[in-house]
């Protein structure tokens, strides 16, 4: 018998004999989180996120153009990184042009516009997987349409969320989207604009990401 061999030997007879129960984690869960209505989540989740200093604006399916385009003007934002063939890029493309915001789009490899990305793209917009009253958190699963840099570089980060996809937890969100079917290679759980802290605990915002997260919030016709 090898050091190998002796190694392993020595493991398997330390393994317990059976197999120890999984935690019943959806039954902690039923126990500790009460049913919400959907408007009391979006209620939750917006309390949460504008304690993070994000910025939420509820809208509708109607009118999200327009609060968008008064969100950037309030801003002196005149230029816009978008998401082209997505339904919300498209939509942005085909009207802010008219009113003087200059949309670009994630249409090359990085490494073509490195500089321009990080330099001279004041704003983007994105879409959100879905949300978490809890903690308000956003969930964002990047993808070839809307690369992960969308989201981490632009000094304004604009999300657009379906209030109807806000869940109570973490765990609720992961059951009801199915994330066991499958998961991207990479996703963000965004809780307010990028921040840190020095070893004297004074937080800043904006060091590393975002300055500023702004969210749109789509919820029912009014």
């Amino acid at each position: 018998m090898n050091a190998r061999d002796r190694i392993l030997s020595k493991l398997k007879a330390k393994m317990p004999s059976t197999t120890p129960a999984l935690p019943d984690v959806a039954g902690w869960f039923a126990t500790h989180r009460v049913v919400e209505s959907a408007a009391d989540k979006a209620k939750r989740f917006r309390a949460c996120i504008e304690l993070a200093h994000a910025e939420v604006h509820a809208v509708t399916s109607a009118n999200w153009l327009a609060k968008l385009l008064e969100v950037l003007r309030a801003k002196q934002i005149n230029k816009l990184l978008v998401a082209e063939e997505t339904a919300h890029g498209d939509a942005v493309l085909n009207d802010f042009p008219r009113h003087g915001i200059d949309c670009q789009t994630y249409d090359l490899p990085i490494e073509a516009w490195k500089s321009e990305m990080f330099q001279q793209t004041p704003a983007s917009l994105t879409v959100a997987r879905a949300a978490i009253a809890e903690t308000g958190t956003l969930i964002l699963w990047p993808d070839a349409d809307e690369p992960r840099l969308m989201s981490l570089v632009p000094p304004v980060h604009v999300v657009l969320l379906d209030a109807g996809k806000i869940y109570n937890t973490f765990f609720e969100a992961m059951q009801a989207e199915g994330w066991a079917n499958g998961l991207p290679t990479n996703a963000l759980l965004i809780s307010g604009p990028s921040k840190t802290a020095d070893i004297q605990q004074t937080l800043a915002y904006g060091a590393h990401g975002p300055k500023e997260l702004v969210v749109l919030m789509i919820g029912d016709e009014q």
